[in-house]
């Protein structure tokens, strides 16, 4: 019932073969291609080679859906896609594709990736994916200065990668949409104790008030230090993201314009290692 509700929303098309630009005959922006069926068959949506990935709008409250015409039957190509992701769910010998994002609290790139793709998707296929946060990006340690850490947004983004950081830790199953709530509003750091109330009521803000002003906060940044240090190869931008564990060039393109379809088609091929034998 979920999948099917956000099938009514946003939907994008990612073709098999890698490219996100309609053909020459298309003049329309990707974001147009579902908003009519004369459009749809314009920029060869319908051809047999073409797959679905589905968006939810950045915030709650900002619904922006797509006027379709009852008429047209684009929709149902939408929906049926869905169902064939909700088909592969029930399988739990088949391990969840593991995202990990490696970010800073106050990057722009950061914040549309959070809340345009890595949260919508999560929402539709956590049964199917895991997510780890990382709040560090490229931040730097210094261990004998009296601010541990520099940011490359200032002192407030060092601010809210700690109590993201604070957040995660305290939160548990919860912290994704606490992160979420708060990279989606108009002032982050100002967004996290109204976001911890909403959804975590049973966390007190004092709880995470001290532990990012104590030393709790700083042992946390220095963990999410360390694991960004590790990443190989190096990470040179952000956000950066890793898929069971790696990080693959060709791919991030494909991982940054349409996650949900990437997730899916991964954890298809891991179900078919698995009918056939062979090592994941």
């Amino acid at each position: 019932m979920k999948l099917s509700v956000v099938c009514l929303l946003f939907c994008v098309v990612w073709r098999s073969s890698g490219s996100a630009h309609p053909k020459p005959a298309c003049r329309y922006p990707p974001s147009q291609w579902c908003r009519s069926l004369e459009i749809a068959i314009a920029c060869n949506v319908s051809n047999e080679h073409t797959a679905w990935s589905l968006f939810v709008p950045p915030r709650a409250g900002s619904l922006q859906t797509m006027h379709i015409n009852s008429k047209d039957n684009m929709i149902w190509c939408v929906c049926k896609q869905c169902m064939e992701v909700n088909a592969t769910r029930p399988n739990q010998a088949v391990p969840p594709v593991s995202v990990i994002l490696y970010y800073e609290s106050l990057c722009p790139d950061c914040r549309v990736f959070i809340t345009q793709q890595l949260f919508p998707t999560w929402t539709m296929l956590q049964d199917i994916m895991t997510v780890t946060l990382v709040p560090y990006g490229n931040a730097k340690e210094i261990p004998s200065a009296n601010s541990p850490f520099t940011c490359q947004h200032g002192e407030p983004e060092c601010r809210g990668n700690m109590i993201e950081a604070c957040i995660i830790h305290l939160t548990g199953h919860t912290a994704f949409q606490i992160i979420y709530c708060m990279e989606s509003s108009v002032n982050v750091v100002n967004a996290a104790q109204p976001c911890l109330q909403l959804y975590a009521p049973s966390v007190s803000w004092s709880s995470v008030d001290s532990c990012w002003k104590g030393g709790l906060g700083y042992q946390l940044m220095h963990r999410n230090a360390v694991m960004t240090r590790a990443l190989r190869p190096v990470h040179t931008h952000v956000p950066w993201l890793t898929v069971n564990g790696e990080y693959e060039e060709e791919n991030e393109d494909k991982e940054m314009s349409s996650l949900f379809y990437f997730v899916c088609q991964l954890y298809k091929v891991r179900m078919v290692f698995l009918v056939t034998g062979t090592p994941i």
